[in-house]
């Protein structure tokens, strides 16, 4: 054997050694780790109530779980308390050991323990409260009637058909399902807010929203001779709904505390339940659900990928119709700021204008939302033409300034080019000035309305199911944090990057004429 094999030969021995010791000191490091989390995981197991002290709480944000979680916060064990805008979220906060419990409804919690086998109850209970429904204070003629309707579906057994049906024993659950009542309803009908992430009182089931709350208020309106609508949004902007008018009642698994009752009035209580905490159970928390089963469960089964198109649907056409609105006003803003910054002229309107762009851009876009959606445009109830509405007039600001920027950056001489030649002031604006802005300002439009193809993820906070909305659906019912989430991402990425290449194509066009 020469030299060259055999210093080929060592090097390949050295090679596969280093490689063993690499693979064998990786294992025994992993190992290590793993022991060690094992050993803290251990040492930071909650058994009992007297545990939570200087452990991280998750709790779902406005619930009594929340409330009284926050008699832990800053003891001086070091109790933190994390909220998440769903209870979901928290769960999956726990599953990744981002906190260390939570807390929150028996029944919700025996839903998510029955679909993460990671995950198990306290025996303790936290604490027992009353579930009653949310209705505004000067609307005590409806309380009253809800308030008979429920003395009714008590004495005749109803109530406990439905609870029977959702979390009694084996032998009757999901055996006698409460049916709608062929009754007249004339009596118009009855908007119920909700938020469908709570089981088993309210969730989506292939698509539609189902629960024990929700028979419960189907129940009501049979009585009453109503007909139910059902809006799905955020827990804790239920009471401002039915403050605002937006809703009548508002009916999620809430708890009568003195902090609600300041600012809403609520009904007899319809059932009781309990808090609970959910925990790890270390025994069995190394198991992991294989990439082909989660793909089934989040997207294949019971035709879960419908949330994902529906929503995307809904992120197009808010996006389309906004974008519009948002050159439209965007330009007349920006002819109005430019007549002022070359002339002067229209001095109250570029006040308005600039008080406009003031205030768009410098709050954020979800409190434009909220406050246009409760405050601004209560009596629509059509949560697209709010959503359009929102950001376009918010895109409308950021539009506006581009604009603006791309026509004062055209050469003076330009315009007075085509004033010499006889043209109007607007005739030269129209014919001159903004075809050469537009090839300018091009690529920062095209930000622009990426921008706000993404700022519609927003749009959840009103109940609408746009696509990021569709994946935290998915999530609420799977309860898995990664696939629907890199689901939506991938989405949104493949839509921007078609799009870019679109406006970059057009820009190829454009700059054709240039030579």
């Amino acid at each position: 054997m020469d030299k060259k094999k055999k210093k080929r030969l060592i090097v390949y021995i050295c090679t596969v050694i280093l490689l063993v010791a690499a693979i064998a000191g990786y294992s025994y490091y992993k190992g290590e780790t793993e022991k060690k989390q094992a050993e803290e995981a251990k040492k930071n197991e909650i058994t009992c109530v007297n545990d939570l002290p200087g452990k991280k709480i998750g709790v779902q944000i406005g619930t009594t779980g929340a409330i009284y979680a926050e008699d832990y916060e800053g003891d001086k064990s070091g109790t933190s308390v994390e909220r998440f805008n769903k209870g979901a979220d928290a769960v999956q906060a726990l599953k990744v050991g981002k906190i260390d419990c939570v807390i929150i409804d028996i029944l919700t919690a025996e839903a998510f323990v029955e679909k993460n086998k990671e995950l198990k109850i306290v025996e303790e209970e936290f604490a027992n409260e009353d579930y009653a429904i949310c209705v505004d204070k000067s609307n005590k003629e409806l309380k009253e009637k809800i308030n008979k309707a429920l003395q009714e579906l008590k004495e005749d057994g109803t109530l406990q058909q439905i609870a029977d049906y959702y979390t009694g024993p084996e032998d009757v659950k999901g055996k006698n399902p409460y049916q709608k009542k062929e009754v007249n309803r004339e009596n118009g009908t009855l908007s119920m807010a909700t938020n469908a992430e709570f089981p088993p009182y309210e969730y989506f089931d292939q698509g539609t929203i189902v629960g024990a709350d929700i028979d419960m208020m189907q129940a009501v309106c049979d009585k009453l001779g109503m007909e139910l609508e059902i809006q799905n949004i955020e827990f804790d902007a239920i009471i401002t709904a039915v403050e605002s008018g937006k809703a009548d009642v508002g009916a999620a698994g809430m708890t009568v505390t003195e902090d609600r009752l300041k600012s809403i009035d609520f009904t007899d209580s319809y059932t009781n339940s309990k808090q609970v905490i959910i925990v790890k159970d270390l025994a069995l928390s190394g198991k992991k659900q294989s990439f082909r089963d989660s793909f089934y469960d989040n997207f294949i089964k019971d035709n879960r990928y419908e949330y994902l198109l529906k929503g995307f649907g809904n992120t197009l056409l808010i996006t389309l119709f906004a974008v519009v609105i948002g050159i439209v006003f965007g330009l007349l803003i920006a002819l109005i700021r430019t007549s002022y910054d070359r002339n002067g002229s229209v001095p109250f309107l570029n006040l308005l204008c600039r008080i406009y762009l003031t205030v768009m851009r410098g709050t954020p876009a979800v409190v434009q939302l909220l406050i246009i959606y409760y405050v601004i445009l209560t009596s629509v109830h059509n949560k697209i033409v709010v959503a359009v509405v929102a950001f376009g007039l918010n895109s409308a600001a950021y539009v506006a300034e581009v604009i603006r920027s791309g026509i004062m950056s055209v050469n003076i001489g330009q315009f007075e080019a085509g004033r010499s030649l006889g043209l109007s002031y607007h005739q030269t604006m129209l014919s001159i000035i903004i075809p050469q802005a537009i090839k300018n300002i091009l690529p920062a439009l095209c930000n622009e309305f990426i921008v706000l193809l993404k700022e519609t993820s927003i749009s959840g906070y009103i109940g609408l199911i746009d696509l990021t909305k569709g994946g935290d659906i998915i999530r609420s019912i799977t309860y898995e944090a990664y696939m629907p989430l890199y689901a939506v991402a991938l989405i949104y990425l493949v839509t921007v990057m078609l799009l870019s290449m679109g406006v970059n194509c057009l820009e190829k066009k454009l700059r054709k004429n240039e030579r």
